[in-house]
């Protein structure tokens, strides 16, 4: 199937870079205020995609991301709710402890999603394409050719390489690994803002976002932690439907597992992210 690439031209201005919603309205909610109080029009916003996921509100979020305007490109959760497939595609181990709990809050969004909302996401990019202070930036979900694939900053940078090369990017904006790092060689820039709708195991109900600037002609990428009303995130996850460790995840800051991560990001779980 033929890729569907949507290029939005030069920006220029304050650029907000956000992925991982998660169903999680109250942090989208608390972004598009940021946003707002630092004038970043919704042209200048674009989410790394997995819009759906682990909270309780999957259609409040699609509809508020809708309504606010800002660029998306599909996750693998949007691919595979597009597609009607009975699974996340997340690319989780068959009998892993996050396989047994897609199991739960997957068809919790899919029983939950209007057909206005399926007809928004299906429509969306898988990737998008802009330049920003001269350089060409590609924003992918987990790379350009898999889509649920996990990188890290500790994945090996002839990985990375590939991406760049493949796509003719100076900079990849990416999604999915659910981690925020900033992964600079050869001069090329590997950025991940992190996701709004879980904390990134730091040990803090906070989660993370970037913003790209420019000073004296050159770009800058700056990464923020966001507070929000996470308890009332906790609360509506308290339904009987969804996972309640994921709930718990919301409050404390920690990760369920870390089954999903290398080596090096495991141990760094509870101790803060430094970027």
């Amino acid at each position: 199937m033929d890729k569907k690439i949507k290029n939005i031209g030069k920006i220029t201005g304050k650029t907000l870079l956000f992925g991982g919603v998660y169903s999680n309205l109250q942090a989208l909610e608390k972004l598009k205020q940021i946003s707002e109080k630092l004038n970043i029009a919704p042209e200048n916003c674009i989410c790394t995609g997995d819009i759906v996921g682990y909270c309780a509100q999957p259609e409040e979020t699609v509809q508020l991301l809708k309504l606010w305007g800002a660029h998306s490109i599909a996750g693998n959760v949007e691919v595979q709710l597009t597609e009607g497939a009975e699974d996340c595609g997340c690319d989780f181990r068959e009998g892993s402890r996050c396989d047994g709990f897609s199991q739960m809050w997957y068809p919790y969004a899919q029983s939950k999603l209007s057909k206005s909302s399926l007809d928004y996401i299906e429509k969306l990019p898988d990737h998008i394409q802009f330049s920003y202070s001269g350089n060409m930036i590609t924003v992918v979900h987990g790379s350009y050719d898999n889509i649920s694939e996990f990188i890290f900053k500790s994945t090996p940078w002839e990985r990375k390489e590939a991406v760049f090369n493949t796509t003719k990017s100076d900079v990849i904006v990416a999604g999915h690994c659910g981690l925020p790092f900033n992964d600079i060689k050869n001069k090329k820039q590997w950025i991940n803002p992190g996701v709004i709708g879980m904390p990134a195991n730091d040990g803090e109900p906070h989660v993370w976002y970037a913003i790209l600037d420019e000073k004296d002609g050159k770009m800058i990428v700056t990464h923020h932690t966001m507070e929000y009303n996470y308890k009332l995130t906790n609360q509506l996850m308290q339904n009987g439907l969804l996972p309640q460790e994921y709930a718990r995840t919301i409050v404390t800051g920690i990760w369920d597992n870390t089954e999903i991560l290398p080596a090096i990001e495991s141990g760094m779980q509870g101790f803060g992210i430094r970027i």
